[in-house]
């Protein structure tokens, strides 16, 4: 049979909620009383509940990250994807160090989704929450910081937001990869988007075309195929480009896995189908399997666990100092970089 605070107080002769106090480290108790708690809780060999002293200090001792889902039925690539493993995989290092765990919410973009998620909020089961932004969920997420939970987004939007951040480098990462791309010469380039709704999406659109419309070889409107950042989305981007007919040297995917369905359509291909048997590729995000692919990518590398990290450590400073309100130094951007590799390279 366990033991329990009550047969502590029992042995100790003092009502259960002094035994609480002691255990929480409360100020009022004599030394004497906290002596005689002490003593009993090593004859029974009591062992307090770690989440009964944490939630009486306050703390749950655990963090939420809210996660995208996609629509509902439709699970998203996100949850799956090894961008978002990267991100996790960062976070949980940094709170496990400093004694906290984790709780993943998912949510979709329905009202219901939503509804259930604020519930579970609203009961306090997290100390605070990290959360990548499923579409649609700003007022609700920003509502929750407002409320006492500290938030902290990793955030791919392309406009400013009462919370603190931790994002990247999306332009300018759509303008190194072209500038890459035309280094080599390439100067008809497809491009593979993300979904349009996206701020990364529009980021590094727009950083990538700026760089083409300035040497006067603007991106036509037509050779930019929306995707959905997945494998089979790109493939289905090349494919329709093929049967309309178009002539590209290269190709910009605004992920890796977008890339790499890029790629296996390109190697799929009727022989003769492209105008270019040596069509660059450049993709976004430098997740592993980026450099483990037979023909290894070239891509724009995003921090992917300096952001994880940043992210967490903003969440326990917002944990240590009280603050319930973003300040502007509170946002951390980290640079994007290019790596080359075998699918665009000179020569």
């Amino acid at each position: 049979m366990s033991i329990t605070i009550a047969d502590v107080a029992k042995r100790a002769g003092v009502s259960k909620t002094t035994v609480s106090r002691v255990l929480n480290a409360k100020a009022g108790i004599t030394r004497q009383t906290t002596e005689k708690v002490r003593s009993a809780i090593e004859e029974l060999g009591f062992v307090p509940s770690s989440t009964a002293v944490s939630l009486a200090r306050g703390r749950t001792g655990t963090v939420g990250v809210l996660v995208p889902f996609g629509s509902p039925g439709a699970p998203a690539p996100l949850l799956e994807s090894q961008w978002m493993a990267e991100i996790l995989q960062a976070v949980s290092d940094v709170l496990a160090a400093a004694g906290y765990g984790l709780r993943l919410f998912t949510c979709d973009d329905s009202a219901e989704s939503l509804e259930r998620f604020a519930a579970r909020i609203s009961a306090r089961s997290v100390d605070a929450l990290l959360a990548i932004e499923p579409t649609g969920t700003l007022d609700q997420i920003v509502g929750i910081d407002r409320g006492g939970l500290p938030v902290v987004l990793v955030d791919d939007r392309d406009r400013r937001v009462p919370l603190p951040t931790v994002s990247t480098t999306n332009d300018r990462g759509g303008q190194s990869a072209a500038r890459h791309l035309m280094d080599l010469g390439r100067h008809r380039p497809l491009v593979i988007t993300g979904k349009r709704e996206f701020g990364c999406t529009r980021q590094r659109l727009a950083g990538f075309r700026r760089v083409y419309a300035d040497v006067g070889l603007p991106v036509a409107a037509e050779y930019v195929i929306e995707g959905d950042f997945t494998v089979a989305g790109g493939v289905r981007a090349v494919q329709q480009a093929l049967r309309d007919g178009m002539e590209f040297d290269a190709v910009f995917a605004h992920n890796d896995l977008s890339a790499i369905g890029a790629l296996r359509a390109m190697r799929q291909a009727p022989r003769g189908s492209l105008a270019d048997d040596d069509i660059a590729l450049v993709g976004f995000d430098d997740i592993p399997l980026a450099s483990q692919t037979g023909y290894p990518l070239t891509t724009v590398r995003q921090p992917l666990p300096e952001m994880g990290e940043a992210a967490a450590r903003l969440l326990l400073a917002r944990l240590d100092d009280g603050v319930r309100g973003p300040a502007p130094e509170s946002s951390v951007v980290i640079p994007t970089d290019l790596v080359v590799r075998r699918t665009a390279v000179s020569g």
